[in-house]
């Protein structure tokens, strides 16, 4: 009985115990999209960003172009986003171009595997996003 017991809770204990779900990427957005409310667009260009910033540290080069796509794509429908706070109002266009021309330079040195290049990137990628926050 005693090792029903036990093989059952060892049973238990290894079932119970998995890795977390991987992150599902995030679809790019149909081209011809209704334009999407500001938090929509700053929530995707975050988790674009971090994305990005992952695949970078693990050498996932493909998945970070994928990630760059995104970035360039989210940067491309931010002068179209509704809801937008006063703070950015006048700056929004000048933001979303910057990032727009990082996102592709960072596409064009992940398709490279430049390391130096990318990371550089990222960093001004990753302050650009910060820029762009709600509470400015």
């Amino acid at each position: 009985m005693c090792r029903i017991v036990c093989s059952s809770l060892l049973l238990l204990v290894a079932f119970g115990c998995a890795l977390p779900p991987e992150r599902l990427p995030l679809q790019l957005l149909p081209e011809n999209s209704a334009p999407l409310p500001y938090s929509e667009l700053l929530t995707r260009a975050r988790l674009q960003a971090s994305a990005a910033t992952e695949a970078f540290y693990l050498n996932r080069w493909g998945d970070l172009e994928d990630s760059a796509r995104g970035l360039l794509q989210t940067a491309r429908f931010f002068p179209k986003a509704t809801e937008v706070p006063s703070t950015h109002k006048t700056t929004l266009g000048s933001e979303a171009s910057a990032l727009e021309k990082d996102a592709q330079q960072l596409l064009a040195s992940a398709r490279a595997q430049d390391v130096k290049e990318t990371t550089s990137l990222m960093q001004r990628i990753n302050l650009q996003v910060r820029e762009l926050r709600l509470d400015k």
